[in-house]
């Protein structure tokens, strides 16, 4: 079975954001770190390359494969800002449509920036998916 290549790390934060060559991004992912740090009382880690996460459940797929991943996290993408909302957009859908421009896929919420959208509305999600995932995994 294939190793989870998303693990927590050791790896420089400020580093990993200092790397981001424009500056509106790298502002950006400072105001998400401090909305998401207190949406979860967690510290950041980095998860992987390019994932800044937030606390830490387990999961175990029917097939059999299992690993540790953040709770909530964002990336930096080349296009987008990706926030990981894990239990995905079922519950969310009032929110998504007072978010502003944004899209979906899967878990994954894409911004093209903080200004695009109502941040209150933003913390307002990932703090329902948290809720939801310490419920789902409460051992988390």
């Amino acid at each position: 079975m294939a190793e989870n290549k998303t693990k927590q790390t050791n790896a420089s934060i400020d580093k990993f954001i200092g790397s981001i060559k424009e500056e509106a991004t790298r502002e950006d992912c400072y105001k998400i770190i401090k909305l998401m740090k207190s949406v979860t009382k967690e510290e950041p880690k980095m998860w992987g390359p390019s994932i800044v996460g937030f606390g830490t459940y387990q999961y175990k797929y029917a097939s059999g494969r299992e690993g540790d991943m953040c709770i909530a996290g964002f990336s930096p993408r080349k296009n987008n800002l990706t926030i990981y909302l894990m239990p995905g957009f079922e519950k969310q859908k009032d929110n998504l449509k007072k978010l502003g421009k944004h899209k979906t896929g899967g878990s994954c919420l894409y911004l093209k920036s903080l200004n695009d959208v109502d941040v209150k509305v933003l913390k307002e999600m990932i703090a329902s998916s948290v809720k939801e995932m310490k419920i789902i995994f409460p051992n988390g």
